[in-house]
């Protein structure tokens, strides 16, 4: 039976998780570490200034002191003689769409997968009702991902809309849009009267095209999009090198 890593970044008690679990503990061997508090928005950052407790839960479930991240790399990289045979993070609970994927942690957590030479997919539901949806998708990504044939240092980001799982249209490959700029923070005052400010919402959609994640998760369908770690804008290789070649000149 296949061995599975799971993890998230709502954190080990998210029920987006133990949805997960459910969905997948009769297709393989699981094994769950997770953060121990919510940690969205982390992207994949790593914590280096201290060590991270690993504490297993009476469900069987690991928590760790740490980013999403730190999870995958705990659970991958050492702690146990196993290694798994894929890296599931989720289900988010709220979508992972366009270049939200720069700031999430769940996709984070599959990448650190991924960079460990796993294969790895990422879950979010696009709202927060219908976790038993995503967790069937997630089992039948699961029960073909054996077939599934990725180049180095790719993960599959996958966005399920929120309804039951009879409403779904299908499946759609996609690729990324792009949100507009943010909005202003949002400026608070604390019971001091001190200023703090909270990070506004993400601005609105800029590349909703008809092949976009957002354009298939607004027809209903399930958006699964292949995702690389090389952010080279490689068409802009020969422009840099004539504007620097320019600047030699001109020096």
């Amino acid at each position: 039976m296949r061995k599975l890593l799971l993890s998230n970044d709502d954190g080990v008690h998210a029920p987006g998780l133990r949805a997960l679990y459910d969905a997948l503990s009769a297709h393989a061997r699981l094994r769950v570490v997770a953060p121990d508090r919510n940690k969205s928005g982390a992207s994949n950052s790593l914590t280096l200034s201290r060590p991270l407790a690993l504490t297993p839960l009476d469900n069987g479930f690991y928590s760790v002191d740490g980013t999403p991240a730190d999870c995958v790399y705990l659970g991958v990289n050492g702690v146990w003689d196993e290694k798994p045979d894929l890296v599931i993070s989720g289900i988010n609970h709220g979508s992972n769409l366009g270049d939200d994927v720069l700031y999430s942690g769940t996709v984070a957590a599959a990448m650190e997968g991924r960079n460990l030479g796993m294969p790895a997919i990422a879950m979010s539901l696009v709202g927060s009702r219908h976790f038993k949806t995503a967790g069937r998708v997630a089992a039948s990504l699961v029960g073909a991902a054996g077939s599934l044939s990725l180049p180095p240092r790719s993960l599959l980001n996958v966005n399920v809309p929120d309804v039951p799982w009879e409403e779904l249209q299908g499946f759609r490959v996609t690729r990324m849009g792009y949100r507009g700029p943010a909005t202003r923070p949002l400026e608070v005052k604390d019971p001091r009267g001190r200023v703090r400010y909270w990070i506004a919402a993400a601005g609105d959609n800029a590349d909703d095209g008809p092949d976009t994640d957002f354009a298939a998760i607004e027809a209903g369908y399930v958006s699964i999009t292949p995702l690389q770690t090389d952010l080279t804008r490689h068409t802009a290789l020969e422009d840099v090198q004539g504007w620097l070649d320019a600047l030699s000149r001109t020096g």
